[in-house]
């Protein structure tokens, strides 16, 4: 059978899935994962080795060029920065050379059901695009570079030394009360005061800013841009902002500060995807400290992964150790930051990919979401080891969680999932409820998938649960709510998108709520396009009606938001 024949075979079998794949899409179940997973990458700018492959379809420097920039933009995600494999399958020129570019360019063009986009039918791609896209991954890799404790040095900057800062607080904000929001693309966040909904500042951080973490004292917020860069943010200043900020890889997800007693404030960490890596610094100022490598064998099949990503950090209460989670590899690492010179790392095994996760109600278990693996680790903060396993959902993704008192399992912490319409309820007391400790006690239906984030409050007899990347608008702009007290009723939809009244046609998503210090509120971010009018909308737990809606010209793409006493004391 000629290639020509076998590549015309190749395009009405994937030609088929492409049907199935879009069939599959309108559930919700494929496409959120493939939205969230496909973000742009800083690495799409940096500078990389390049090695030429012979045997490969000839491509010019300029194409080249180009295809790597689109590789990182929409493929690195999924397939990993050395095309590996990580959500995606591996795309290297072993396996790609042998499938040939009109194969290639077919699955590119078409996608398929498990997952992979149809990048040409969508309209994403052109037939040009799709064949240079072709063509390069048959080519080797380009390597980006390492990053050393000298590389983070040399970004290092103290913009005000300790001994400059102010003793005592020298502004009238509850500073426990304020919100720091990510303002994700312009490469800024919004410090607003949760007493009067005003903006206190804008401040000018890394790309994409992840998450933002307390310091254990509540003064210093760090926050960490995709680009891996820290900004460290003085609370006390007549009019907050950074006084340090540093680099520690190429791209970054999570920063964390050290909880111990006798450690409170001494140690800051952060989390690399590229370099898989994490840097240890100062606790005052960011210099940096200590890299460690994160590469190494995978949980279960024993292979060798170079590029195990950093995802979630959490800082223990009970010991000077923090808890990171590596994603391709599926371990956790208890870090022992007592002395950095002899430093220990306790190794737990459980499923990959490690990603979000969050506290129990007591602080003593980290649940935390093996989302490839549709499963739920509970890690033992206090003994160091794994205390459950728990099968739950397609794609969970918790943010960090919801505690709150079930009225037969007693306490329980939820998740929502990427990929189907549920919510799981994991029981996580093996004391007074050890029948039901680690296990999924309930599965709560909602609305579809594309779920980021559920949220409770101990004051609160609510459950709260987003869907951003839901392909359904109506979803997407809304929010579910449960009385926790009731479940059996199933949720009530709140409007978020349009109790903003947005004067455009932006896409509008919900996304993350976030309870204020007194657990009475809740805020949303309403999540429109760059050019496009966004907004924060504020609830009133109590009556689950509109509150305040906050506009402002500078809240350009809010997503994530921390209320700075809730992530000081992990409460959620």
């Amino acid at each position: 059978m000629t290639t020509r024949k076998l590549a015309r075979l190749a395009a009405l079998a994937l030609s088929t899935l492409a049907l199935a794949a879009a069939a599959q899409h309108k559930d919700g179940a494929t496409d959120p994962e493939v939205k969230y997973q496909a973000g742009s990458s800083p690495l799409a700018d940096v500078p990389m080795y390049q090695s030429t492959n012979p045997k490969a379809p000839k491509m010019t420097q300029a194409e080249f060029d180009r295809a790597r920039q689109i590789y990182f933009e929409r493929c690195a995600g999924c397939h990993g920065v050395l095309r590996k494999g990580a959500t995606g399958k591996p795309l290297t020129p072993d396996i790609t050379m042998a499938k040939g570019t009109d194969y290639l360019k077919v699955f590119i063009a078409y996608g398929s059901p498990a997952g992979m986009p149809n990048w040409q039918t969508s309209g994403e791609m052109d037939e040009a695009t799709v064949d240079l896209m072709a063509r390069y991954i048959q080519h080797d890799a380009p390597t980006p570079p390492e990053w050393s404790l000298d590389d983070t040095k040399k970004t290092w900057k103290v913009t005000v030394a300790p001994k400059d800062r102010p003793t005592k607080k020298m502004n009238n904000f509850n500073i426990e009360n304020i919100f720091s929001t990510t303002l994700r693309d312009t490469g800024e966040i919004a410090l607003i005061d949760g007493d009067t909904k005003e903006i206190i500042s804008i401040i000018k951080t890394g790309y994409a800013v992840h998450i933002s973490r307390m310091s254990a004292s509540g003064r210093y917020l760090f926050v960490i841009g995709r680009d891996a860069k820290i900004n460290m943010i003085d609370l006390w200043m007549a009019k907050p902002d950074s006084v340090a900020e540093v680099r520690i890889g190429l791209e970054a997800r999570s920063v964390e500060t050290s909880k111990a007693k006798g450690y409170k404030d001494k140690l800051v960490i952060a989390g690399a995807y590229w370099p898989p890596q994490f840097t240890i610094m100062d606790g005052d100022t960011l210099e940096p400290k200590k890299i460690v490598s994160t590469r190494g064998m995978v949980v279960g099949t024993q292979e060798y992964h170079p590029e195990p990503r950093v995802a979630s950090i959490l800082g223990s209460h009970y010991k000077p150790e923090f808890i990171v989670n590596v994603k391709e590899t599926g371990k956790t690492l208890m870090v022992d930051y007592s002395n950095l010179d002899a430093l220990k790392i306790t190794e737990i095994g459980s499923a990959p990919f490690l990603h979000d996760g969050g506290l129990d109600a007591s602080k003593r278990y980290f649940m935390v979401a093996a989302n490839n693996s549709n499963k739920i680790a509970a890690i033992d903060t206090k003994d160091g080891k794994l205390a459950g396993l728990t099968d739950v959902g397609k794609i969970p993704h918790p943010g960090r969680g919801a505690n709150f008192t079930h009225p037969q399992f007693g306490p329980v912490w939820s998740t929502g999932h990427l990929g189907d319409d549920t919510i799981s309820l994991i029981g996580t007391d093996p004391k007074k409820f050890k029948q039901y400790a680690f296990k999924e006690v309930a599965k709560l239906k909602g609305p579809g998938g594309g779920a980021l984030f559920v949220k409770s409050h101990p004051k609160s007899q609510h459950l709260y649960s987003d869907a951003p990347l839901n392909p359904d608008p109506k979803i997407s702009q809304s929010v579910v709510v449960y009385d926790i007290n009731n479940l059996d009723k199933g949720y009530k939809t709140l409007p978020i998108a349009e109790w903003a009244d947005l004067k455009d046609d932006g896409a509008k998503r919900v996304v993350q709520p976030e309870y204020n210090k007194a657990g009475d509120e809740v805020w949303f971010s309403v999540w429109s396009a760059k050019n496009k009018e966004s907004a924060i909308v504020v609830v009133d737990d109590k009556t689950l009606k509109l509150k305040k809606v906050i506009k402002d010209p500078r809240l350009i793409t809010p997503t994530g938001h921390f209320n700075v006493y809730n992530t000081q004391y992990d409460v959620y």
